[in-house]
Protein backbone atom coordinates (compact mmCIF):
# COMPACT_ATOMS: atom_id res chain seq x y z
CA UNK A 1 0.00 0.00 0.00
CA UNK A 2 1.12 3.23 -0.67
CA UNK A 3 1.06 6.40 0.80
CA UNK A 4 0.76 10.07 -0.06
CA UNK A 5 1.71 12.35 2.32
CA UNK A 6 1.40 15.27 0.26
CA UNK A 7 -1.16 17.77 2.06
CA UNK A 8 -2.97 20.16 -0.61
CA UNK A 9 -4.74 23.55 0.11
CA UNK A 10 -7.23 25.93 -1.50
CA UNK A 11 -5.10 27.32 -4.53
CA UNK A 12 -5.92 29.13 -7.91
CA UNK A 13 -5.56 25.91 -9.65
CA UNK A 14 -8.64 23.57 -10.55
CA UNK A 15 -8.84 20.51 -7.64
CA UNK A 16 -8.29 17.82 -10.38
CA UNK A 17 -4.86 19.68 -10.48
CA UNK A 18 -4.24 19.63 -7.19
CA UNK A 19 -4.99 15.77 -6.70
CA UNK A 20 -2.43 14.74 -9.80
CA UNK A 21 0.23 16.85 -8.12
CA UNK A 22 -1.04 14.41 -4.71
CA UNK A 23 0.03 11.71 -6.54
CA UNK A 24 2.74 12.57 -9.05
CA UNK A 25 6.34 10.62 -8.79
CA UNK A 26 7.70 13.23 -6.70
CA UNK A 27 5.54 12.55 -3.86
CA UNK A 28 6.90 10.58 -0.94
CA UNK A 29 5.85 6.95 -0.96
CA UNK A 30 6.23 4.19 1.50
CA UNK A 31 5.06 0.36 1.46
CA UNK A 32 3.39 -1.93 3.62
CA UNK A 33 5.34 -4.99 3.08
CA UNK A 34 4.02 -8.40 2.90
CA UNK A 35 0.64 -9.27 2.76
CA UNK A 36 -0.83 -11.57 5.92
CA UNK A 37 -4.34 -12.90 4.03
CA UNK A 38 -3.77 -14.47 0.52
CA UNK A 39 -5.00 -11.74 -2.21
CA UNK A 40 -8.35 -13.50 -4.29
CA UNK A 41 -8.61 -10.10 -6.31
CA UNK A 42 -6.59 -7.43 -8.12
CA UNK A 43 -6.86 -3.95 -9.51
CA UNK A 44 -5.81 -0.61 -8.04
CA UNK A 45 -8.22 1.37 -5.72
CA UNK A 46 -7.01 5.17 -4.57
CA UNK A 47 -8.43 6.11 -0.85
CA UNK A 48 -8.76 9.64 -0.14
CA UNK A 49 -8.70 10.89 3.22
CA UNK A 50 -8.08 13.80 5.48
CA UNK A 51 -5.35 13.90 7.93
CA UNK A 52 -7.27 14.22 11.15
CA UNK A 53 -6.07 11.28 13.35
CA UNK A 54 -9.67 9.48 13.10
CA UNK A 55 -9.20 9.34 9.66
CA UNK A 56 -5.79 8.33 9.24
CA UNK A 57 -7.03 5.28 11.20
CA UNK A 58 -9.89 4.30 9.56
CA UNK A 59 -8.40 4.86 6.15
CA UNK A 60 -5.41 2.77 6.90
CA UNK A 61 -7.37 -0.29 8.62
CA UNK A 62 -9.69 -0.68 5.36
CA UNK A 63 -6.94 0.39 3.13
CA UNK A 64 -4.98 -2.54 4.66
CA UNK A 65 -7.95 -4.93 4.47
CA UNK A 66 -8.48 -4.25 0.79
CA UNK A 67 -4.71 -4.69 0.52
CA UNK A 68 -4.92 -8.16 1.67
CA UNK A 69 -7.76 -9.52 -0.43
CA UNK A 70 -5.61 -8.54 -3.24
CA UNK A 71 -6.41 -4.72 -4.13
CA UNK A 72 -3.07 -2.31 -4.68
CA UNK A 73 -4.01 0.42 -2.92
CA UNK A 74 -2.90 4.04 -2.39
CA UNK A 75 -4.17 6.53 0.55
CA UNK A 76 -3.98 9.77 -0.67
CA UNK A 77 -4.40 12.73 1.89
CA UNK A 78 -6.12 15.58 0.79
CA UNK A 79 -7.21 18.94 2.11
CA UNK A 80 -11.13 18.35 2.87
CA UNK A 81 -12.76 20.25 -0.04
CA UNK A 82 -10.57 18.86 -2.26
CA UNK A 83 -10.99 14.93 -1.28
CA UNK A 84 -15.07 14.94 -1.90
CA UNK A 85 -14.12 16.82 -4.93
CA UNK A 86 -11.96 13.98 -5.57
CA UNK A 87 -14.18 11.10 -5.10
CA UNK A 88 -16.97 13.02 -7.30
CA UNK A 89 -14.73 13.56 -10.34
CA UNK A 90 -13.41 10.20 -9.63
CA UNK A 91 -10.12 10.96 -9.44
CA UNK A 92 -9.84 9.01 -5.82
CA UNK A 93 -12.18 5.88 -5.55
CA UNK A 94 -13.86 6.16 -1.87
CA UNK A 95 -13.50 8.38 0.80
CA UNK A 96 -14.27 6.57 4.47
CA UNK A 97 -13.96 10.03 6.13
CA UNK A 98 -17.35 12.02 5.58
CA UNK A 99 -19.37 13.79 8.91
CA UNK A 100 -22.59 13.92 8.57
CA UNK A 101 -25.01 15.75 8.77
CA UNK A 102 -23.07 18.82 10.23
CA UNK A 103 -19.72 18.94 9.94
CA UNK A 104 -18.95 18.06 6.05
CA UNK A 105 -22.77 19.66 5.32
CA UNK A 106 -21.55 21.95 2.78
CA UNK A 107 -19.26 19.81 0.80
CA UNK A 108 -22.18 16.93 1.11
CA UNK A 109 -24.75 19.49 -1.05
CA UNK A 110 -22.21 20.16 -3.17
CA UNK A 111 -20.60 16.75 -4.32
CA UNK A 112 -23.06 14.10 -3.03
CA UNK A 113 -25.51 13.67 -6.13
CA UNK A 114 -22.30 12.77 -7.89
CA UNK A 115 -20.88 9.68 -6.04
CA UNK A 116 -22.60 7.00 -4.28
CA UNK A 117 -23.52 7.37 -0.61
CA UNK A 118 -22.74 3.50 1.23
CA UNK A 119 -23.63 5.01 4.41
CA UNK A 120 -22.82 5.34 8.54
CA UNK A 121 -18.92 3.43 8.92
CA UNK A 122 -19.07 4.67 12.93
CA UNK A 123 -22.16 6.46 14.65
CA UNK A 124 -21.69 8.34 17.46
CA UNK A 125 -19.43 11.01 16.57
CA UNK A 126 -19.34 14.57 17.69
CA UNK A 127 -17.50 17.55 17.63
CA UNK A 128 -17.92 20.94 19.97
CA UNK A 129 -15.66 22.97 22.39
CA UNK A 130 -13.48 20.90 24.61
CA UNK A 131 -12.14 21.75 27.55
CA UNK A 132 -9.99 20.10 30.86
CA UNK A 133 -12.18 18.57 33.10
CA UNK A 134 -10.53 20.90 36.03
CA UNK A 135 -11.96 24.13 34.55
CA UNK A 136 -15.21 25.07 35.95
CA UNK A 137 -17.06 26.26 32.86
CA UNK A 138 -19.77 23.58 31.58
CA UNK A 139 -21.11 25.91 28.61
CA UNK A 140 -20.35 28.00 25.90
CA UNK A 141 -23.16 30.60 27.78
CA UNK A 142 -20.69 30.17 30.78
CA UNK A 143 -17.50 31.30 29.30
CA UNK A 144 -16.42 35.40 29.98
CA UNK A 145 -12.38 35.42 29.68
CA UNK A 146 -10.68 32.05 30.00
CA UNK A 147 -8.14 31.18 27.98
CA UNK A 148 -7.41 34.99 26.91
CA UNK A 149 -10.61 34.22 25.07
CA UNK A 150 -8.76 32.55 22.53
CA UNK A 151 -10.43 28.71 20.96
CA UNK A 152 -7.68 26.97 19.55
CA UNK A 153 -8.22 25.35 16.61
CA UNK A 154 -7.31 22.43 13.70
CA UNK A 155 -7.04 23.45 10.12
CA UNK A 156 -8.91 26.12 8.16
CA UNK A 157 -11.38 24.89 6.56
CA UNK A 158 -12.91 22.30 9.16
CA UNK A 159 -16.30 21.96 9.78
CA UNK A 160 -14.91 22.24 13.81
CA UNK A 161 -13.27 25.11 13.03
CA UNK A 162 -16.50 26.81 11.18
CA UNK A 163 -18.85 25.60 13.44
CA UNK A 164 -16.68 27.57 16.21
CA UNK A 165 -16.07 30.74 14.27
CA UNK A 166 -20.24 30.71 14.18
CA UNK A 167 -20.71 30.45 17.39
CA UNK A 168 -18.14 33.05 17.83
CA UNK A 169 -19.29 35.60 15.48
CA UNK A 170 -23.27 34.84 15.22
CA UNK A 171 -24.61 32.38 17.96
CA UNK A 172 -23.31 33.45 21.28
CA UNK A 173 -23.25 37.30 22.65
CA UNK A 174 -20.63 35.92 25.26
CA UNK A 175 -18.22 35.28 22.75
CA UNK A 176 -17.96 38.72 21.64
CA UNK A 177 -14.00 39.84 21.12
CA UNK A 178 -13.23 36.01 21.61
CA UNK A 179 -11.06 34.10 18.27
CA UNK A 180 -10.48 31.32 16.88
CA UNK A 181 -6.99 30.96 16.43
CA UNK A 182 -6.51 27.68 13.37
CA UNK A 183 -3.54 25.35 13.37
CA UNK A 184 -3.56 21.98 13.05
CA UNK A 185 -4.48 18.82 14.36
CA UNK A 186 -1.21 18.13 15.79
CA UNK A 187 -0.10 21.55 17.16
CA UNK A 188 -3.75 21.46 18.64
CA UNK A 189 -3.04 18.57 20.89
CA UNK A 190 0.55 19.65 21.71
CA UNK A 191 -1.07 23.05 23.22
CA UNK A 192 -3.85 20.98 24.91
CA UNK A 193 -1.11 19.10 26.88
CA UNK A 194 1.30 21.54 27.64
CA UNK A 195 -1.87 23.56 29.12
CA UNK A 196 -2.65 20.67 31.22
CA UNK A 197 0.83 19.75 32.32
CA UNK A 198 0.63 23.14 33.71
CA UNK A 199 -3.09 23.06 34.07
CA UNK A 200 -3.77 26.22 32.67
CA UNK A 201 -7.03 27.17 31.08
CA UNK A 202 -7.85 26.32 27.14
CA UNK A 203 -10.25 25.44 25.11
CA UNK A 204 -9.93 23.60 21.75
CA UNK A 205 -11.86 22.29 19.10
CA UNK A 206 -12.52 19.05 19.83
CA UNK A 207 -14.08 15.92 18.06
CA UNK A 208 -15.05 12.51 19.66
CA UNK A 209 -13.84 9.24 18.79
CA UNK A 210 -10.76 10.76 18.90
CA UNK A 211 -7.29 9.36 21.40
CA UNK A 212 -7.15 12.33 23.79
CA UNK A 213 -10.61 11.24 25.54
CA UNK A 214 -8.40 8.34 26.25
CA UNK A 215 -4.82 10.17 27.37
CA UNK A 216 -6.68 12.94 29.16
CA UNK A 217 -9.33 14.26 31.61
CA UNK A 218 -11.50 16.00 29.26
CA UNK A 219 -14.91 17.18 28.63
CA UNK A 220 -17.39 19.09 26.34
CA UNK A 221 -18.84 22.34 27.31
CA UNK A 222 -22.65 22.20 26.73
CA UNK A 223 -24.20 24.28 23.31
CA UNK A 224 -27.29 25.33 24.10
CA UNK A 225 -27.16 27.35 20.95
CA UNK A 226 -25.94 24.04 18.70
CA UNK A 227 -23.45 25.72 16.56
CA UNK A 228 -21.62 22.27 16.99
CA UNK A 229 -24.64 20.19 16.24
CA UNK A 230 -25.72 17.15 17.14
CA UNK A 231 -24.61 13.53 17.35
CA UNK A 232 -22.49 12.71 14.16
CA UNK A 233 -21.64 9.64 11.78
CA UNK A 234 -18.73 8.88 9.72
CA UNK A 235 -19.52 8.07 6.35
CA UNK A 236 -18.47 6.44 3.42
CA UNK A 237 -18.50 7.50 -0.17
CA UNK A 238 -17.25 6.10 -3.52
CA UNK A 239 -16.74 7.23 -6.80
CA UNK A 240 -19.67 6.52 -9.59
CA UNK A 241 -19.20 3.16 -11.58
CA UNK A 242 -16.75 1.61 -8.69
CA UNK A 243 -19.62 -1.15 -7.90
CA UNK A 244 -19.33 -2.39 -11.69
CA UNK A 245 -15.66 -2.05 -12.02
CA UNK A 246 -14.25 -3.40 -8.88
CA UNK A 247 -17.37 -5.00 -7.20
CA UNK A 248 -15.21 -6.84 -4.41
CA UNK A 249 -13.73 -3.66 -3.08
CA UNK A 250 -17.13 -2.20 -3.40
CA UNK A 251 -18.95 -4.76 -1.32
CA UNK A 252 -16.06 -4.48 1.34
CA UNK A 253 -16.51 -0.57 1.25
CA UNK A 254 -20.30 -1.36 2.06
CA UNK A 255 -19.82 -3.55 4.79
CA UNK A 256 -16.99 -1.46 6.61
CA UNK A 257 -18.63 -0.95 10.07
CA UNK A 258 -16.81 -0.55 13.27
CA UNK A 259 -17.22 1.39 16.84
CA UNK A 260 -15.63 4.40 18.28
CA UNK A 261 -13.32 2.13 20.44
CA UNK A 262 -12.32 0.26 17.81
CA UNK A 263 -11.04 3.76 15.97
CA UNK A 264 -9.87 4.78 19.07
CA UNK A 265 -7.61 2.23 19.92
CA UNK A 266 -5.87 2.43 16.36
CA UNK A 267 -5.56 6.34 16.74
CA UNK A 268 -4.15 5.69 20.69
CA UNK A 269 -1.32 3.08 19.20
CA UNK A 270 -0.65 5.74 16.89
CA UNK A 271 -0.08 8.70 19.14
CA UNK A 272 1.98 6.52 20.85
CA UNK A 273 4.47 6.23 18.43
CA UNK A 274 3.04 3.05 16.14
CA UNK A 275 3.42 3.49 12.40
CA UNK A 276 -0.67 4.14 10.92
CA UNK A 277 0.19 0.79 9.03
CA UNK A 278 1.47 -1.38 11.94
CA UNK A 279 -1.71 -0.29 14.15
CA UNK A 280 -3.79 -0.90 11.39
CA UNK A 281 -2.58 -4.40 11.11
CA UNK A 282 -2.04 -5.13 14.84
CA UNK A 283 -6.10 -4.20 14.97
CA UNK A 284 -6.83 -6.84 12.27
CA UNK A 285 -4.91 -9.16 13.63
CA UNK A 286 -7.00 -8.69 16.88
CA UNK A 287 -10.33 -8.18 15.32
CA UNK A 288 -10.53 -11.23 13.06
CA UNK A 289 -14.32 -12.03 13.06
CA UNK A 290 -15.17 -7.90 12.63
CA UNK A 291 -12.96 -8.06 9.34
CA UNK A 292 -13.74 -11.42 8.00
CA UNK A 293 -18.10 -10.26 8.09
CA UNK A 294 -16.26 -6.87 5.89
CA UNK A 295 -14.67 -9.30 3.85
CA UNK A 296 -17.56 -12.37 4.01
CA UNK A 297 -17.88 -13.47 -0.14
CA UNK A 298 -14.96 -11.99 -1.36
CA UNK A 299 -12.40 -13.80 0.61
CA UNK A 300 -13.29 -18.08 1.06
Amino acid sequence: MTNTWKKLGFTALSASALFLAACSDDADTTDTGEDTTEGTVDGEINLAYVAWDSEIASTNVIGQVLEQVGYDVTLTQLDNAIMWEAVANGEADAMVSAWLPGTHAPQFEEYSDEMVHLGPNLEGAKIGLVVPEYMDAASIADLTDQADQTITGIEAGAGVVAAAERAVNEDYDNLEGWTVQTSSSGAMVQQLDDAIEDEEDIIVTGWSPHWMFQSYDLKYLEDPEGSFGGEETIDTFVRTGLEEDMPEAYEILDNFHWDAADMESVMLEIQEGADPEEAAQNWIDNNEETVSEWTEGVVE
